[in-house]
């Protein structure tokens, strides 16, 4: 019997209502892609509610946009918020449910990953974990059909997520996906020069420079730095903002970043 992962927060992150989700994405991904950009191999995307993060992280996906019927397997890592795990937590569903339809895991690839010695089933960490889950309409609405390789990241090194992505981060038709915001409730002018800060270690690839505050997906943020520095890869910066620049107030703010890595 096929093991079904039900969307937990459709209706609280982002609308339960197909045509109402299809239509903030429509707006999400309304985004300018210059001629000629090189097509992203990975992307950072933020993971709060799509009114506060949508515009940020649609920057990203517009890009992916231009990757639909290339991208077949995407490798989705972020973090876990609801409690500590140690090391990397794949799902042991079968398929991920979202209001646009279901998205298959990939068997092969969890078989692969749990090959290694950081990576565990814990289906109890993905049950309500909204950082994987977010992100899925975006890839539904851009790539298309795809199978989904589900990692959430608890207490892990740098080294260790890198191994992780090096074993399943294949050509072109993989996509790996790193959810994670920025600061988290420092005033707009404070989360500004933090996130800017943060920003610029991202694109350098100074994984060590990136602490646990700087990004509530750090970890995976750093292993995907490390990944992408030894596939020779580079960092661009899409988009940088935060709640107070959409729609939310300026006292207490979470930062939010777009990336490409190609």
């Amino acid at each position: 019997m096929t093991r079904l992962r039900p969307a937990a927060v459709a209706g609280l992150f982002y609308p339960d209502d197909p045509g109402a989700l299809a239509a903030i994405l429509a707006r999400d991904l309304a985004v300018p892609v210059p001629e000629g950009e090189t097509l992203p191999q990975a992307v950072i995307v933020p993971h709060a509610g799509y009114l506060y993060s949508g515009p940020i992280a649609g920057v990203a996906y517009a890009r992916v946009e231009r990757m639909k019927g290339l991208v077949r397997h995407v490798v989705l890592i972020g973090p876990l918020h609801s409690g500590w795990v140690d090391g990397i937590a794949v799902s042991g569903f079968d398929a991920f449910v979202t209001p646009l339809g279901t998205v298959p895991v990939d068997a092969a690839l969890r078989r692969r990953v749990l090959e290694l010695p950081a990576v565990h089933v814990d289906d109890r960490a993905h049950a309500d974990e909204h950082s994987l889950e977010v992100q899925l309409p975006f890839l539904q609405a851009t790539v298309g059909a795809f199978t989904l390789l589900p990692l959430g990241v608890g207490e892990a090194s740098p080294e260790a997520v890198a191994e992780i992505l090096d074993a399943v981060w294949g050509g072109p038709e993989t996509l790996v996906v790193v959810s994670s915001d920025l600061s988290h409730y420092e005033d707009y002018a404070t989360a500004c020069a933090h996130d800017r800060r943060t920003a610029a270690a991202i694109v350098t690839g100074d994984f060590d420079a990136i602490g646990d505050e700087d990004a509530c997906g750090a970890c995976a943020v750093r292993g995907v730095l490390l990944a992408a520095h030894r596939r020779g890869l580079g960092v661009r910066l899409l988009a940088l903002g935060n709640s107070g620049d959409t729609a939310g107030g300026r006292a207490r703010v979470v930062g939010y970043g777009a990336f490409a890595v190609s």
